[in-house]
Parts: structure tokens; C-alpha cells; sequence
């Protein structure tokens, strides 16, 4: 699976990983929904720092198609909000 973080570059990710990030992205949700400021700025930095350690980074002149976009680590509650589906950022997870 291919993953686009906004603003830094692709990973490459495995899918045995996404159980492990939907909980972040749960999470995430959560805190959205209450609105949370910091703890949504906290799962945010946690769920991106988790994609960049599981993930092998692409180089940057590759243009892979994006399975997942995840917003930018500076991205704001509201900015997320745009981005999400039903289920979460993670779809289907």
C-alpha cells in the first residue's frame, strides 16, 4: 500500500500494518468528534510518526498512485475534518 503524507512524500506500508494504525485513527476520531484540540494534535503527530517508522519512504521523483492520504503533521481539526470519511482517515480498517 502506497501512503501520501500531505506536504513530505510517499511511504511504501504493508497492509499487515493498517490494524495497528486504525487504532490511532480511532482514536483520532474520537477526538475529533469531542473536540479535542490537543489530543487530536497528539494522535495526529503519533499516527504520521508510526507511518514514517513502518513505512520504506519513496523517492521523491516516484508518482506511485496513493492508496491513503494523511493530512500534513500542521494540518488543523477543521482541515481534518475535510478529509474524512465515515470511517476515520483509515477506511475500511
Amino acid at each position: 500500500m502506497i501512503v501520501r503524507i500531505m506536504g513530505e512524500g510517499q511511504v511504501r506500508l504493508s497492509d499487515s500494518r493498517l490494524t495497528e494504525l486504525d487504532k490511532l485513527d480511532d482514536e483520532l476520531l474520537a477526538e475529533m468528534e469531542n473536540g479535542d484540540g490537543p489530543g487530536f494534535r497528539r494522535t495526529l503527530h503519533a499516527l504520521l510518526t508510526r507511518v514514517r517508522e513502518l513505512g520504506e519512504p519513496l523517492p521523491d521523483d516516484s508518482l506511485e498512485p496513493s492508496d491513503l492520504i494523511l493530512p500534513s503533521p500542521d494540518a488543523t481539526l477543521e482541515e481534518v475534518q475535510a478529509l474524512l470519511s465515515d470511517d476515520g482517515l483509515i477506511s475500511g480498517g
